[in-house]
């Protein structure tokens, strides 16, 4: 007959056992997804459906580059299920706010990690091909966090897949009408690269070369001498930053248009309060300038 010390101390190693059994269990209740942009998170709910609690750390007509985390920032993070991250360097403030969040259960998809990046530049999901493998690499996330809800999960990135691949087609067809020689842009920062490869536009500067760093006269400069050569039509700014520079370089080059872009926040309109509704009015945005 065992003693009334072991008899306790068997109880006391059954209670902490069933103790550390519900800790590492996930709440009842919707999957709470945060994902680190806007852009991140429509496509996140994309994948996800309406069930999931979504949210972006970084508030729309914010830059992921500019961002400064707050408590609420770290709260969230410490609530979260999974962490929708962009990676390529580009969310240089999570690494520290992840450590102070101290969420060890948090399940993470760095969405370009296996995808091409290209000298160094993280908005791969300008080209709304890449923007699909984000969807595929979410989705997965969302079955292995939440096994019971694979069917709902499974279903609603399919059903938004088959909305990026017709948004593609449809941004082919429109780039189309752009004349081949008037096919050509200065962008405010290199953003537009991955959009530009995929449906044939020619990217020739951009003002901002390196992200939050003001550019020199010099530079300047040679933009108003590319866009002089390079039969450039209009210059595109972005709705996060000032246009005074952009506004300078399209009268020094000779009264160029200019044009205003979005790429690393939505907007605050209900056309552009989705990633497909972004990618939509860049394109009609780029068409009537160049067109």
């Amino acid at each position: 007959m065992p003693s009334p010390r072991s008899a306790v101390a068997a109880f006391g190693l059954l209670l902490l056992a069933a103790c550390s059994h519900v800790s590492s269990e996930r709440p009842a209740g919707p999957l709470r997804i945060v994902a680190t942009t806007s852009t991140l998170a429509s496509l996140a709910r994309g994948a996800a459906g309406e069930r999931p609690d979504i949210r972006s750390l970084v508030p729309v007509g914010v830059s992921p580059e500019d961002f400064q985390p707050s408590p609420d920032t770290i709260a969230a993070l410490r609530n979260a299920d999974v962490l929708v991250e962009n990676g390529a360097n580009h969310e240089t403030w999570l690494q520290s706010t992840l450590a102070n969040a101290g969420n060890p259960h948090l399940r993470k998809v760095v969405c370009t990690d296996g995808l091409p990046v290209i000298n160094g530049n993280p908005h791969l999901w300008m080209d709304p091909e890449y923007a699909r493998a984000y969807v595929r690499k979410i989705s997965a996330a969302l079955v292995a966090a939440d096994p019971p809800n694979t069917a709902m999960y499974r279903a609603a990135a399919a059903d938004y897949d088959k909305q990026l691949v017709t948004l593609i087609a449809r941004t082919k067809a429109k780039i189309a009408t752009i004349p081949v020689s008037r096919r050509t842009m200065i962008v405010f920062h290199n953003a537009f690269d991955y959009y530009a490869r995929r449906f044939g536009l020619r990217i020739v500067g951009a003002i901002e070369p390196v992200a939050g760093a003001e550019p020199n006269p010099a530079h300047i400069a040679e933009l108003v001498r590319l866009a002089r050569t390079q039969n450039v039509h209009a210059v595109f700014a972005e709705h996060e930053y000032s246009d005074k520079l952009a506004r300078t370089l399209a009268q020094s080059a000779g009264g160029l248009k200019v044009a205003f872009l979005y790429d690393d926040s939505l907007g605050t309109e209900p056309g552009v309060a989705t990633y497909p509704g972004m990618i939509e009015t860049d394109t009609d945005t780029i068409v009537a300038a160049l067109k």
